[in-house]
This record gives structure tokens, C-alpha cells and sequence, in this order.
């Protein structure tokens, strides 16, 4: 994923996330980041009948 961005590239990223956020803010940053991305596998890796389990036979209908 990483694989076309060069060593460049990434360094001035760096600079500019350096700038706008504080040197302070890095850790808490990246600490979110790496949450997200874990969060975001979990859900990649679940399974498709555990999210169908609760919607199966029902009607997404309202009677008025």
C-alpha cells in the first residue's frame, strides 16, 4: 500500500503533520490512527452471518 510513496514523500508528509499538529500531538495521533486501523480489520474480518443475523426475515417496511 505504502509501496508508492517514496522515502521523500513520507518525510515531508511528516514535516507537514509536524507543523500543523505540534511534535506533542505525534504519539496521540498515531495511537488513534493505529485504533482505527485495527477497528477497521475487525470489522474487514468478521464474519457475514453475524452482521445478518438480526435482519434476516424481517421487513425494513413501516405500516402507516
Amino acid at each position: 500500500m505504502l509501496g508508492s510513496f517514496g522515502t521523500t514523500e513520507l518525510i515531508i508528509i511528516l514535516v507537514i503533520v509536524m507543523i500543523l499538529f505540534g511534535a506533542k500531538k505525534l504519539p496521540e495521533l498515531a495511537k488513534g490512527l493505529g485504533q482505527g486501523i485495527t477497528e477497521f480489520k475487525k470489522a474487514q474480518n468478521k464474519e457475514p452471518t453475524e452482521e445478518k443475523q438480526g435482519t434476516s426475515g424481517t421487513s425494513a417496511t413501516k405500516d402507516s
